[in-house]
């Protein structure tokens, strides 16, 4: 069998034997299997190699995809955390601003609820004030009234009891004292049948609730003052000494208003008595019977009393300054003996501690006379 071939070169037939045929039939299918073989190791190497590469590639891509995504991962966690952060501060800073607009809207509400209530203290104030300011104007006016009704009814009375001494004395001079110018109300000179002045009764009335026993010194002081001879005191209520309804209480006579008349007869009888005494011995007086006329006198017994008032007021005062220095003596005595006392427990307590070493201090020592 004879097969031709195309020269490769110049492309003219060739006739091969088929030996030769099958010879180079079997070199040419070897050697295009070692080719292919060759080739396909070629070819596999080149696509493992390939492969590789891409693989290699690949991997270096996607290890370079997951850094960048790490990263990328990585600052959205940053992101999400500044977020975080800054929705956190955000919130930090409206609840922050809303505490502080509670705290100022507190504080306006409380300076509010203050200038409320300080306006409302002032007008309370201002209404207390003008309800005692018209309480006091009442009071005042109501003390008027009654100091009024009360001097006008004790000038209605003096003018009274006056009228009642001229209508029962005539001829006794019957004389109004002036406001401020002793305590006393009228002044009755009493006047003898010759037209002689024979002494004077001051009288003092009063209309109180209560008895004073400052009436009492008033009325002799007054007494002094005026050179009367005898007091009197007609008043509604009268001390102990006179609950009769006439008495006398440390030489001031006092009777009840009905018995006035009764009392000033009395008083202007022993008058007109004792003047007409002293004008019987008037030619007969010697110094010494001078003297014992006014020891006698009421006028010598006004002095007296005086003076011995004054000094039991000077005797009550030095028995009460007495008594306080005593009380004041006795404190500071006391506390000397519990700072003596406290000192040497407190130098025993110190002994105690300390021993011999603690200086000696003889006051606290006790002397060889009372160790024997």
């Amino acid at each position: 069998m004879i097969s031709n071939l195309s020269c490769p070169h110049c492309g003219k037939p060739i006739e091969l034997s088929q030996a030769l045929t099958q010879e180079l039939t079997h070199e040419l299918t070897k050697s295009l299997e070692d080719k292919n073989k060759v080739a396909v190791e070629q070819a596999k190497k080149e696509t493992s190699e390939k492969i590789a590469g891409e693989m290699k590639l690949l991997k270096d891509q996607i290890d370079a995809r997951n850094k960048e995504l790490e990263i990328a991962q990585r600052a959205e966690l940053e992101l999400r955390k500044e977020k975080n952060k800054l929705d956190e501060e955000r919130r930090t800073f409206e609840l922050d601003k809303q505490r502080q607009m509670d705290k100022e809207r507190e504080v306006i509400r409380q300076k509010s609820l203050e200038e409320a209530s300080e306006k409302f203290h002032l007008k309370e104030k201002e209404k207390d004030m003008m309800i005692e300011s018209l309480r006091k104007s009442l009071e005042e006016a109501n003390r008027k009234a009654m100091v009024g009704s009360q001097q006008l009814q004790g000038e209605v009375l003096e003018l009274d009891f006056e009228q009642l001494l001229r209508t029962s004395f005539p001829q006794d001079r019957i004389e109004p004292i002036a406001k401020g110018v002793l305590g006393a109300d009228v002044r009755q000179v009493v006047v003898s049948p010759m037209g002689v002045d024979c002494g004077s009764i001051l009288w003092e009335n009063k209309r109180t609730k209560a008895w004073s026993d400052g009436w009492v010194t008033k009325l002799k002081n007054d007494v002094l003052a005026d050179k009367a001879n005898i007091p009197a005191i007609i008043s509604e209520v009268v001390p102990d000494e006179a609950k009769s309804g006439i008495g006398q209480k440390d030489g001031v006579w006092i009777a009840l208003p009905k018995l006035a008349i009764p009392l000033a007869l009395l008083l202007r009888k022993s008058l007109l008595e004792v003047a007409k005494q002293k004008k019987i011995a008037s030619n007969q007086l010697t110094k010494s019977e001078e003297l014992y006329a006014f020891v006698t006198s009421h006028e010598f017994q006004h002095q007296v009393e005086a003076m011995i008032s004054i000094y039991k007021d000077m005797d009550d005062q030095l028995k009460k300054e007495r008594t306080a220095y005593e009380r004041m003596w006795k404190l500071r005595e006391e506390q000397i003996k519990k700072l003596s006392i406290g000192v040497a427990g407190m130098y025993g307590s110190m002994q105690g501690i300390a021993g011999q070493s603690l200086p000696v201090i003889q006051s606290l020592e006790l002397s060889e006379e009372t160790e024997a």
